[in-house]
């Protein structure tokens, strides 16, 4: 019986803070991951595509002169 209470005398000294921010606690209270609504590799691969077909438009437009 003394273990239960102690873990209920823990989880409540863990828990009170939360009881004088009703409304604002939030959901997790794990630290949140930024969040990309791209990935990296796809950002890189876009880059890329921009980046290399605009040296391609110069090489090409250097060609024609």
């Amino acid at each position: 019986m003394p273990a239960t209470k102690q873990r209920m005398r823990l989880a409540n000294e863990k828990h009170s803070k939360n009881i004088n921010t009703r409304g604002n606690v939030p959901k997790s209270l794990k630290p949140a991951e930024e969040k990309y609504p791209v990935g990296p590799w796809l950002l890189a691969l876009f880059i890329f595509v921009v980046c290399g077909s605009a040296v391609f438009q110069i090489i090409q437009s250097i060609r024609m002169t």
